[in-house]
């Protein structure tokens, strides 16, 4: 057989870990399930075992319950907490049941008395590498809710984020008003969607305006829609997006950048369920959910007279406030492994974060939250010059003589760092695109195509040019 189509074959059946302090029982267990065709890893004592989780992935950890210092439960805790979709087998002693049900009641799938037969052992991985696989696919469904409604920006397992996300599910199927707070960047649009995703009125529209990036005289046409002839321009009627959302929910984001007079329409609007055209006298019924937010203290604009105290409680009746990214540090280590994961993904590459450079990224205190995060990563990916990432790769707008790299697009930022990366590495390699290929971590394919959209031309480098 082929060594490709048997590695292939070895994958689709499962890896499992194996761990055990008496090396005899280890390495027969291991060695039958070699024999059934599974890949098999060992570890020797429980620390062992959980520093092989926290690296790398298993269907199937396959435990003792009683070891030295790190014994089975913790082992099976690590694994609920660090790789929650692989499935714990505990092996346990005779006369020892009460150990394997409470191992069962943590999270194990299943366990198995020693001694035990060999097709005994078999049958039970199998049974976990179907859960395994079956959780797989309930994953992937759970994935692509996620990426429909932009759920991944917002992944963690902080204490703060997950009493957020809690309160977030139970608001979600009231018809109530919801009204999010929270700093630039924290993700309020992507949890504006995830309680429409939860909502009675997930089949119809979701509809978000920003109301700091339309003009004044814009917006009121925007959201009631407006009359033929009701201004210069008005060449035909058009209805709003009040209208657009009926049935739905209706994300009005900045709302703390409107004017005084029409926060007075609005509000009318929500009170009464009413809207006016511009240009119009007849009123409309619209029936809409409505989530506000804002990155401002609404209560100190209510004091300065720039925003409406009655709109301010008719908008707060479910207040929610996002944590920014400096009260769940904890999440940032996962979130820059999804952005970076993406981006690998994306470009075909292999890069990965050193510790020293996560390090970094932790002491920051991240004043653009997740949105800085992600530009960053991609930034640090995208200047890297070699498949890891150093604390050198990682700049902060803040950092004292960085140049200004924010005044574009975060997709003519990346551009400007990949074309940097290509252009150093050739210098590098003196031209030999496949030590550049390699050194990036690209095909020759990916890497002719990067540099033909950069107008990168091929060439040697004369020398000297590269040391």
């Amino acid at each position: 057989m082929p060594s490709a189509s048997r590695e292939a074959k070895v994958a689709a059946a499962g890896r499992i870990l194996v761990v055990d302090d008496q090396r005899n029982m280890r390495v027969t267990t291991a060695f039958v399930l070699r024999q059934a065709g599974y890949e098999v890893a060992e570890a020797e004592d429980g620390a062992a075992a959980i520093q092989r989780v926290a690296g790398e992935p298993f269907d199937v950890v396959l435990t003792d319950l009683r070891m030295g210092e790190v014994d089975g439960m913790e082992v099976l805790r690590s694994v609920v907490e660090l790789s929650p979709l692989s499935q714990v087998i505990v092996m346990t002693a005779y006369g020892s049941i009460d150990s394997a049900v409470e191992a069962m009641r943590l999270g194990a799938y299943d366990y198995i008395s020693k001694p035990f037969k060999e097709e005994e052992l078999r049958v039970r991985v199998e049974r976990a590498l179907e859960k395994r696989r079956l959780l797989g696919q309930v994953s992937l469904l759970a994935g692509d809710f996620r990426d429909r409604y932009g759920l991944e920006n917002i992944v963690g397992r902080s204490q703060v984020l997950r009493e957020t996300l809690d309160r977030a599910v139970r608001i979600a199927p009231t018809d109530a008003t919801v009204l999010l707070t929270g700093e630039s960047g924290t993700g309020k649009e992507l949890v504006a969607r995830a309680i429409h995703a939860g909502s009675r009125r997930s089949d119809r529209p979701f509809v978000p305006v920003n109301c700091a990036a339309i003009t004044e005289t814009l917006l009121e046409s925007e959201l009631f829609g407006h009359a033929r002839g009701s201004f210069t321009g008005a060449t035909r009627a058009r209805r709003g997006l009040f209208e657009e959302a009926s049935g739905g929910t209706l994300f009005i984001d900045e709302v703390s950048e409107t004017a005084l007079g029409f926060q007075a329409k609005l509000l009318r609007a929500i009170q009464d369920g009413e809207i006016r055209r511009v240009g119009e006298s007849t009123s409309v019924r619209v029936d809409v959910r409505i989530i506000a937010a804002t990155n401002q203290d609404l209560k100190r604009a209510i004091a300065e007279k720039r925003f409406r105290e009655d709109l301010f409680y008719r908008l707060n009746v479910l207040p929610l406030r996002i944590p920014p990214l400096r009260e769940r540090r904890e999440d940032i280590p996962l979130l820059a492994a999804h952005f970076l994961d993406r981006f690998n993904r994306r470009g075909a590459t292999s890069k990965s974060l050193s510790p020293e450079a996560l390090a970094k990224m932790m002491a920051h205190d991240w004043p653009g939250n997740v949105r800085e995060l992600e530009n960053m990563v991609e930034q640090a990916a995208a200047l890297s010059e070699t498949a890891v990432i150093r604390p050198s790769d990682v700049a902060f707008a803040s950092d004292p003589g960085r140049e200004e790299v924010g005044s574009g697009t975060l997709a003519e930022a990346v551009a400007a760092a990949e074309r940097h990366a290509i252009e150093a590495a050739l210098l590098r390699c003196r031209g030999d695109l496949g030590l550049v290929a390699r050194e990036l971590g690209v095909s020759a394919t990916t890497l002719w195509r990067r540099m033909k959209r950069h107008g990168i031309r091929p060439g040697p480098v004369p020398e000297g040019k590269g040391s």
